[in-house]
């Protein structure tokens, strides 16, 4: 048997659920799971997160689609995805000193939390080239410069466009040109030390400490053409008082940014986000 999981949004209409059961059914499929949510019930944007089980010798994925692509029109405006446990996703993963948020990644890959392939991880910097290797993930080692910097995204884009489904910028610490952004056929999933939208670009812990916060947060968002203004999937926040610097912000938001972005890309890996305007669904 092959587990699958079927997303979709579309605008809403009565019947939308039976007739999605009823192909299921029609498929001798077993539904294992099932989460809607409606913007408006009277004239709205309906999302829709459908997993089952189903015999791909009975019915074979490539014709399971073109069927229900033919349901599909039969919904106004309806953008769906199918994906199979079968085939995980390949996260390509770039990084650059601060290592912490990939670290944690590849433990949680190591002990089968993220039910991934990693085709490869790719620094500008050296520092976490043995920990990767270790793992028996490809290192690359891309320096750049702000002379080289398109040669640089060039040759990251080559390495990724055909080996990976999405990426993580686990503190990634260079801004993708929109070219880049444009030309990836993937997502791109960021974490950034800040709650969003509050302190966007560089330094965000300094920033909030001369604002003297009583929370901090970190943000996971997918990447758009605009600094940190993507779609956002997860955040995760903490108290903090009069008491703290920029050095213990810092450390209390390393937590942060770990929980935040393994949330964020096991959401992503077992698609249970759908993308609307700049926001997301984001089904438990």
């Amino acid at each position: 048997m092959e587990t699958a999981v079927l997303l979709i949004q579309c605008a809403d209409q009565k019947g939308i659920v039976a007739k999605i059961s009823d192909f299921a059914f029609r498929h001798d499929a077993n539904i294992i799971a099932s989460d809607q949510h409606s913007t408006d019930p009277a004239n709205g944007r309906f999302f829709l997160r459908l997993e089952f089980c189903f015999d791909p010798l009975a019915s074979p994925p490539k014709l399971l689609e073109e069927r229900f692509a033919a349901l599909a029109r039969t919904f106004n405006g309806a953008t769906w995805r199918m994906h199979y446990a079968s085939k995980p996703d390949r996260m390509g993963i770039l990084v650059s000193k601060q290592d912490h948020c990939l670290f944690d990644i590849l433990y949680r890959w190591k002990i089968g939390e993220l039910h991934a392939e990693i085709p490869l991880v790719i620094s500008n910097h050296q520092d976490v080239a043995e920990e990767v290797t270790r793992h028996g993930i490809p290192f690359m080692f891309l320096p750049v410069q702000p002379e080289n910097k398109t040669v640089q995204e060039k040759q990251v884009l080559s390495l990724v466009n055909r080996t990976t489904d999405f990426l993580v910028l686990a503190r990634y610490m260079q801004i993708l040109s929109d070219d880049f952004v444009t030309a990836y056929p993937g997502e791109i999933i960021n974490i950034h030390h800040s709650f969003l939208p509050s302190f966007k670009g560089a330094n965000p812990y300094r920033q909030a400490f001369k604002r003297g916060v009583k929370i901090i947060g970190a943000t996971a968002h997918y990447v758009t053409s605009d600094l940190d203004e993507g779609p956002i999937i997860e955040q995760a926040v903490e108290r903090v008082s009069h008491r703290d610097n920029v050095d213990t912000l810092k450390r209390k938001g390393r937590n942060l940014e770990t929980v935040a972005l393994a949330n964020a890309i096991r959401a992503q890996l077992e698609h249970r986000i759908i993308r609307y305007e700049n926001k997301t669904v984001v089904f438990e």
